[in-house]
């Protein structure tokens, strides 16, 4: 093919991106993905549309064409356009590249939620535990805290503890639940005094989150404590201290 056979054939896929017929888009999209850089600097233009739609399916044309736009994407990084920004850094996700790890953790100081947003998801994608110390800096980003809760739960590394321990007591329920869980996969016994605290919490899943956490770390010193939730209101929680206290060799008394 020519070189301008090649330049109208994007031309027509992208085109085919603004159909409203699906499986033309994905097909544009997967064909878009095997024509090679020469197509990258539109697609790049595209992830700024105004229809979120079109963003997504070229940023999903980007990731087709494999590690060689890892470095683009890092570029588009510090695009003026926050929509470029959220899709570069959504894209780099998918593609899993750990050269992406320090860009994306400076992204999440970006000054768009969306495109911080998209950081946290991405380096979630990628689990690179050397974004720990930027995940825990977004502990203190209200829009972000959750998710940095979630994705320090699945990396579990040891540095986190003090941040998530501070979680584990802090006013966000949903923080509470991902540190309760996060504190029990580390491993650290700095957390026992806090989970055991947690038992008394508002919220059902912290509890039992708890529960299963002081019996990852073998903390018999949680026995009498876990004994007041074998009447707790929700049933899921006094089934998950049975099965705790047992594991952490506690029998009941012979009747």
């Amino acid at each position: 093919m020519t070189e301008q056979g090649a330049s109208d054939r994007i031309d027509q896929l992208i085109q085919a991106l603004h159909d409203e017929n699906e499986a033309l888009r994905d097909h544009a999209i997967a064909s878009l993905g095997q024509t090679g850089p020469e197509a990258l600097p539109r697609l790049i233009d595209l992830m700024a549309d105004e229809d979120a739609v079109i963003r997504e399916a070229a940023a999903s044309a980007v990731v087709r064409m494999g590690p060689s736009v890892v470095e683009p994407m890092i570029e588009a990084l510090q695009d003026d356009s926050w929509a470029i920004r959220e899709q570069a850094a959504s894209a780099l996700g998918k593609l899993r590249d750990r050269r992406a790890t320090e860009p994306l953790v400076k992204a999440i100081h970006d000054r768009d939620g969306a495109v911080r947003t998209a950081a946290v998801w991405a380096l979630e994608r990628i689990g690179d535990s050397q974004a720990v110390p930027g995940l825990i800096d977004a502990l203190m980003d209200n829009t972000l805290r959750e998710d940095a809760a979630r994705v320090l739960k699945k990396i579990g590394d040891v540095r986190a503890v003090e941040a998530l321990i501070d979680g584990l007591l802090g006013s966000n329920w949903m923080v509470r639940r991902h540190a309760a869980e996060a504190l029990g996969k580390i491993g650290d016994r700095r957390a026992v005094t806090p989970l055991i605290e947690s038992l008394k919490d508002e919220d059902w899943l912290v509890r039992r989150n708890a529960a299963e956490s002081l019996a990852r770390l073998g903390a018999t010193e949680a026995i009498q404590p876990l004994l007041g939730l074998l009447q707790d209101e929700n049933t899921m929680v006094q089934e998950t201290v049975e099965a705790v206290l047992a594991s952490l060799g506690w029998t009941p008394e012979p009747q």
